[in-house]
């Protein structure tokens, strides 16, 4: 038989991070130190940008302006 492969982590250090997010008291997904900019920002920022987009094309619409000529 062949012996199992050794584990990609040590145990000691795997334990220590399972303590660190344990003890938090966060969601899951805002545990990491940079976790707020990809959860919280960026779903944010494309939030506001598709906002912004469709008010100026509803404005754009009721105004009448841009459109393409048609020959």
């Amino acid at each position: 038989m062949s012996e199992p492969e050794p584990p990609f982590r040590p145990r000691e250090k795997l334990i220590e991070k399972q303590k660190y997010f344990q003890s938090i008291n966060k969601p899951t997904y805002l545990k990491g130190p940079h976790d707020k900019i990809t959860s919280v920002t960026i779903p944010l920022a494309l939030a506001a940008t598709a906002m912004f987009m469709t008010a100026r094309g509803i404005y754009n619409m009721a105004h009448g302006i841009g459109k393409k000529d048609m020959l």
